[in-house]
């Protein structure tokens, strides 16, 4: 009997400790993630950015497009463009590709998120979630950030 009670505190305290973990694990999870993977020059002299969209939000998006402002190797906005990113399935990763005319990516030290124009729900409903659960990351010599 007494044995039962003294393990009784320490299973609340497991379970609540376990609770805590899959609330983190919820948390981490409930984002959309963009990662600037790669970054290549065309045969033209223009720059290729791999992106990695990862749509872990619980929302399925029918569009998505960000405006991105790309900065020059001395920190000065050169240029401002929109990016489509199409449709995003909930729980889906899908790579994109996209070309900078006129722009070496040896021009660009940074690039930053600066709005999302589109991000509209599967039910047609404008969406917060595009810039409020954004997680930007880059896998290359370029930052990328919001």
């Amino acid at each position: 009997m007494r044995f039962c009670s003294a393990l009784k505190p320490g299973a609340l305290a497991a379970a609540a400790f376990l609770a805590q973990g899959a609330a983190l694990t919820a948390e981490e999870t409930d984002q959309f993630q963009l990662d600037l993977n790669a970054v290549t020059e065309t045969e033209a002299g223009d720059c290729r950015l791999t992106y990695v969209a990862a749509n872990q939000s619980g929302t399925a998006l029918e569009r998505a497009s960000y405006q991105i402002a790309l900065f020059d190797g001395e920190g000065v906005v050169s240029r401002l463009l929109v990016l489509e990113f199409g449709a995003l399935v909930e729980g889906k990763t899908k790579v994109l590709q996209f070309d900078l005319a006129g722009t070496p990516c040896g021009a660009i030290s940074r690039i930053v998120v600066n709005d999302a124009p589109a991000c509209t729900a599967s039910d047609g409903s404008e969406s917060p979630l595009c810039m409020s659960n954004l997680a930007a990351s880059s896998r290359t010599p370029i930052q990328f950030g919001i």
